[in-house]
């Protein structure tokens, strides 16, 4: 089975729409595009990648399903739509016209506390399922309550969770994040990506010690028919190369067995966003 890497970014940096990207990040003010991700992906072992928008705008996700037409390596594409916009049925349905397109992700942590739980946005939540669509939960681990009342209220809708919810790893405060990682995981329509957790941590003092209680709770929570490999490129750059966290990972499931192995790897990535 091959190797996806669930969570990558592309962009041409700006200061307007990458304003997020402070000093302490200034190494990846730069443009990352498909040439750079080809070569690191290759050097680690990796056969495919599923690109995650990173601007909120309709421009983006066309942006990126070109980008996936003219790279075969590119398996499918997280974009962005106005879910609460009244035609986001319309919306939706042109877009899905895409096989590229996978799932739709709205920057929920930049949202106020509550917003997911709005009646127009859980509007568009619903319309994806008809579009066969899932949807990513970008949030910080504080909104996790937020987010269970979220996929509660759409069961049949399949969630994949961004970067195990962004714990205080900085602070290495495991609860109440894995509390409420538990009860999340309960829910069996969600997934989750092993992800941005090197930048969760302090860029340059982090050590696999420290970030590997938080894999073994998601690992215990979710099971790995629901956890898949992420790198969160070229974010990941200010605190560990491509390879690095590629080969981290397969150090961490080289006690499974090759079949979850397997998942974690690739397979459950293809299953969730039906690659």
């Amino acid at each position: 089975m091959p190797v996806i890497d669930a969570h990558h970014h592309f962009w041409h940096f700006n200061t307007q729409d990458f304003g997020w990207i402070d000093d302490a990040m200034r190494v990846i003010r730069r443009d990352y595009l498909p040439e750079d991700l080809a070569s690191a992906i290759k050097t680690a072992g990796v056969d495919g990648v599923v690109s995650v928008q990173a601007r909120q705008a309709m421009e983006e996700t066309e942006w990126l399903l070109e980008l996936a037409r003219n790279n075969s390596f590119v398996r499918g594409v997280v974009g962005w739509v106005p879910l609460i916009a009244p035609d986001v049925e319309e919306i939706l349905h042109e877009f899905s016209a895409n096989p590229k397109l996978r799932a739709v992700r709205h920057v929920l942590q930049r949202e106020p506390d509550g917003y997911m739980l709005r009646d127009d946005f859980n509007h568009g939540i619903a319309a994806l399922k008809k579009h066969s669509l899932a949807y990513d939960i970008l949030i910080f681990e504080r909104h996790l309550p937020q987010a269970i009342e979220l996929v509660d209220r759409h069961p049949q809708q399949t969630f994949v969770l961004d970067h195990v919810a962004k714990p205080r790893i900085k602070e290495n405060f495991l609860e109440p994040w894995r509390k409420n990682i538990r009860e999340l995981a309960r829910r069996p329509n969600v997934y989750c990506k092993i992800s941005g957790m090197v930048t969760e941590a302090d860029y340059t003092q982090w050590t696999e010690a420290q970030l590997l209680p938080y894999f073994e709770t998601v690992l215990n929570a979710f099971g790995p028919k629901r956890l898949m490999l992420g790198s969160d490129w070229p974010v990941c750059l200010v605190a560990c190369e491509y390879a690095r966290w590629v080969n981290i990972m397969r150090g961490w499931i080289k006690h499974l067995s090759p079949v979850e192995q397997a998942r974690i790897l690739g397979e459950t990535a293809m299953e969730a966003y039906r690659l």
